[in-house]
């Protein structure tokens, strides 16, 4: 009998667990966004990219989706942004040394975040 309890705890907690990650994940979503489109338009991003379209850059979501299961790839996106980078295309993400590692983190976590 105690054993079933203990199995049902275990198994309320999990399901708590999981709601409020839901809930907190909502909750931040468009926080995160108001926070990081002013950055996006500061640093003239969106002359080149678009949340959900390709311009002369790829598409944020495309470059979410690439890069959703790569552990490393805040890191890998920061470093692109701030040194510049070279994608299949003809034309190059040029360095953007005056974008500082904060401004760079919450870009790149609000980019990642798309689907």
């Amino acid at each position: 009998m105690r054993s079933v309890l203990r199995v049902e705890s275990v198994a309320r907690s999990k399901l708590k667990l999981i709601l409020v990650s839901i809930l907190s994940w909502t909750a931040a979503g468009p926080v995160l966004a108001d926070e990081a489109r002013p950055l996006l338009q500061k640093y003239k991003c969106y002359a080149c990219h678009a949340d959900a379209e390709t311009k002369t850059g790829p598409a944020f979501v495309d470059v979410a989706a690439r890069y959703r299961r790569d552990p490393k790839a805040g890191a890998v996106l920061v470093e692109a942004v701030k040194d510049g980078a070279h994608g299949a295309g003809p034309w190059h993400m040029p360095p953007h040394p005056e974008v500082s590692d904060a401004d760079a983190r919450i870009m790149i976590r609000y980019i990642l975040s798309l689907r």
